[in-house]
């Protein structure tokens, strides 16, 4: 008890540190400071909004360096990061380019097709879900972002694998 007392008895009588304290941790989460995105999406069906929000809210705040930034849609399905804009949205129609005999690859248990025509980006469906996800990223960066949310759209339960839905 004695030497509980000679202890607080010293910390009174130290001077206030008025120097910050230090601190570490993750940064911050705040959004990147860009203008608000317009993403179109399509109209929500029962099964968009039966598997979409639980994929969308462990969407990350920071995605292969990009800062996610604020989006305008007219469903919370769709997100975006950085500038050029890596734009995600849930609940999209099949793509009409995917039919059968048409090129897929899988990347950590997800099969995308890949539409590639456009020389400016790339877009990403996982067109092995209830409902198909689509990623569009910049052709000035690499597949990344589709590995990291690969991760996340194999993982999440309202987005089981399924067989492929290919057009004729």
């Amino acid at each position: 008890m004695l030497v509980v007392l000679l202890v607080l008895a010293n910390l009174r009588d130290e001077e206030p540190d008025d120097s910050p304290a230090e601190v570490s941790g993750p940064s911050t989460t705040a959004r990147a400071d860009l203008p608000v995105l317009e993403v179109p999406v399509p109209p929500p069906t029962p099964e968009t909004d039966a598997a979409c929000p639980r994929f969308m809210a462990d969407l990350p705040i920071e995605l292969a360096g990009e800062r996610s930034r604020p989006v305008r849609s007219d469903t919370p399905y769709a997100y975006a990061w950085g500038e050029p804009p890596i734009v995600l949205r849930c609940g999209v129609d099949r793509p009409a380019d995917f039919v059968r005999d048409s090129p897929v690859f899988d990347i950590n248990g997800v099969t995308w097709f890949v539409d590639d025509t456009d020389p400016d980006e790339y877009v990403y469906t996982a067109v092995d879900r209830p409902v198909y996800v689509e990623i569009t990223v910049p052709s000035t960066i690499d597949s990344a972002p589709v590995v990291v949310l690969s991760d996340l759209v194999a993982t999440t339960a309202t987005l089981p694998r399924q067989e492929l839905r290919p057009g004729d």
